[in-house]
């Protein structure tokens, strides 16, 4: 309990990112960003990413996580932001990114099956029960490619406030913060800038 009580006030601190409701990897890379009080991450140690795991559902709540990994966890999340920056900036990403996502996929493969519903058959994909830890992070690796070789990729847009280091899906062109908050910090700023450069 003591570790939902310590996180409880960042979460409520932070308003929705578009597109982490849609896409885990986005919700992963943004679990370290910044606040007025400085830099936060949400997978600081194994109790914290285990925290995060759970809340979403890539974990079940009784599978132990250590400190290697966490430190697996985290490795995946910067390599999926350096993929996010190099898609965003239209360069060949670093061979290490590439490969860190790669082995995350391979590490926990899942089996493909058939499954019957009340519409008929269809393709089912059952995770690696045997390794809990190493199928989540699969899972979040395979979300990431979905992303950047999906549909939604066009969409996929760094946060324009500067300091902010979250990634969003815009919902509309020409939207160019991750939150409302940044964008009203932006606003205040170039506000602020106007009246100083009118009073000189």
């Amino acid at each position: 309990m003591r570790a939902v009580d310590h996180e409880a006030p960042v979460y409520l601190h932070r308003l929705p990112v578009p597109g982490e409701d849609r896409y885990l990897s986005v919700a992963l890379v943004n679990t370290r960003f910044k606040v007025s009080h400085g830099p936060v991450d949400l997978l600081e140690d194994a109790e914290a990413a285990h925290l995060w795991l759970v809340r979403h559902e890539v974990l079940d709540d009784r599978v132990a996580l250590g400190g290697r990994q966490s430190a697996r966890l985290r490795t995946l999340r910067e390599a999926l932001r350096t993929l996010f920056e190099a898609y965003g900036s239209g360069e060949q990403p670093p061979p290490d990114a590439l490969g860190t996502l790669n082995a995350a996929l391979a590490a926990a493969p899942p089996t493909p099956c058939l499954a019957w519903t009340a519409d008929g058959p269809r393709r089912a994909d059952v995770p690696d029960a045997g390794n809990p830890v190493a199928a989540a992070l699969s899972l979040l690796a395979e979300d990431a490619v979905d992303l950047l070789t999906g549909a939604d990729t066009g969409l996929l847009t760094e946060c324009a406030a500067q300091g902010c280091a979250r990634w969003f899906l815009r919902s509309h062109g020409a939207r160019r913060w991750c939150t409302t908050k940044c964008g009203n910090r932006v606003r205040a700023a170039r506000a602020y800038a106007a009246r100083k450069a009118d009073s000189l």
